[in-house]
């Protein structure tokens, strides 16, 4: 088997010996060039599997190098070699396209692992955005760009911050940017920031050792730890509060974390990711985001497109979803009757897929054929134009009264329908009848109260 090949760009003898030597051990062959002009020759007659570039370089820059590469040979990574502490050049060479950056002076360690990580991008199977069971389904225009974007973003270990409306599926992009990467057999590990009490949020995130406060009865491992080799998602990150993002930028820059009662740092090699339907710049403006945090981890910002700018996807999305509901129940998905279909055409959506999901699985339990109606659906009616308040509530406040209305319904659902299996000595046909409703809506209703037992 042929050995895989490193270009090295860097015009000091010392570092191009020091790198071809590390990469010899790594069973690796190399290629050297000393100006940027070399390293495009070497690229022309090699092509090799992976670049390290200095960024000073004498007749131009590693960021040249970075976007002549990205051009003309989109398939070989190329990473940045940085001075120590610049930030601002490694985000630079990563918003060009550069797979990732280490800083002087080199630790081999982290070369390695670099190096290695590089390496396995043109091993990758070429699932794309479909890897798995996951899916982005649709074709609408700003599905398939972002389809595109995806693909391009698995290529690279730049954080990227997903924009979206709640519901629009901003965790299957997380995981489908994850699921096609190199990182792809490591953990993917997912947290909202705001479901984290304020006081545990330092050792969520860091971990902590046994008796380092009250309640801390054994050694924790935290999200970062947990993470290792793989991606660390946060999702609604501009929830954290302002204490917190300073320790999460520390973390970020110095790729090491210090769990609670520590003395020690832990090295971490994590890929960040993060999410929020808020509007981050807005809230950097406000003050309630630092902006040292957010040039972090917006260094690429992508953004998934409401229901409402893509109900041409609605036939697909809603036979997929079908499908899935029936497949978790063991039965043949039914089907959507042409008005239902025209009913979810002209509603507003405001928890998108995800409310559309919880619409059909509703629809499902109530129909009593295998065609699902209007009825069956049970749309809420979208308020005109003129019956809207002047100030609607936060998508926040609205998700949080919704919930507690939900818990509420739910409680009030289930003290009936146990009444009714008691009455009825638990005989779950006779409870349908008594109820008045479908044999299937009960199995349903049973499921989803977690009455089956």
């Amino acid at each position: 088997m042929t050995a895989q090949t490193v270009l090295i760009v860097d015009d000091e003898p010392d570092i191009r010996e020091l790198l071809a030597i590390t990469l010899s051990r790594m069973g690796l062959e190399s290629l050297s060039a000393a100006t940027l002009q070399q390293a495009r020759e070497q690229m022309a007659a090699v092509q090799p599997d992976l670049c390290l570039t200095d960024m000073r370089l004498p007749d131009g820059n590693g960021i040249n190098l970075v976007e002549y590469i990205n051009r003309e040979y989109p398939h070989i990574p190329v990473a940045m070699i940085t001075a120590h502490g610049s930030v601002e050049t490694a985000i630079s060479a990563l918003k060009a396209g550069a797979f990732d950056f280490i800083s002087k002076p080199i630790e081999l360690d982290r070369l390695r692992s670099l190096v290695n990580a590089a390496l396995r991008l043109n091993r990758t199977p070429e699932a794309g955005p479909g890897h798995g069971k996951l899916q982005l389904i649709g074709h609408a225009p700003r599905i398939v760009a972002l389809r595109e974007q995806i693909e391009k973003l698995a290529r690279s270990q730049a954080p990227v911050h997903i924009r979206g409306e709640s519901g629009v599926g901003k965790e299957v992009v997380a995981r489908l940017i994850h699921g096609s990467g190199p990182r792809a057999d490591k953990p993917f590990i997912a947290v909202n920031c705001g479901a984290i009490p304020r006081e545990l949020m330092e050792s969520e995130f860091f971990g902590h050792l046994k008796g380092s406060f009250t309640g801390a009865n054994r050694d924790k491992q935290g999200l970062f730890q947990a993470a290792e080799g793989g991606t660390l998602f946060l999702d609604e990150v501009a929830d954290l509060p302002l204490s917190m993002q300073v320790k999460l930028l520390r973390a970020i820059q110095e790729k090491t974390v210090r769990p609670v009662g520590a003395s020690e740092e832990l090295t971490t090699d994590v890929r960040l990711l993060s999410a929020t339907h808020k509007n981050l710049a807005a809230e950097v403006r406000a003050g309630d985001f630092r902006n040292d945090l957010y040039y972090r981890i917006n260094v690429i910002d992508i953004q998934v497109p409401s229901l409402r700018e893509r109900l041409e996807d609605l036939p697909e999305l809603v036979s997929a979803l079908l499908a899935r509901i029936a497949g978790s129940d063991g039965g043949t998905p039914p089907t959507l009757a042409p008005a239902a279909l025209e009913a979810l055409r002209g509603y507003h959506f405001p928890g998108n897929v995800r409310e559309l999901e919880n619409i059909l699985e509703r629809a499902c339990a109530l129909a009593d054929q295998q065609q699902i109606t209007v009825a069956d659906l049970q749309l809420p009616a979208s308020p005109a134009p003129e019956d809207q308040p002047a100030r609607s509530p936060g998508t926040v406040e609205v998700e949080a009264a919704f919930g507690q209305l939900e818990v509420y319904l739910e409680d009030v659902e289930r003290q009936i329908i146990s009444a009714a299996l008691e009455q009825s000595r638990w005989n779950k046909t006779a409870t349908a009848r008594l109820l008045g409703i479908s044999f299937r809506s009960l199995r349903y209703r049973l499921k989803k109260l977690q009455l089956e037992d």
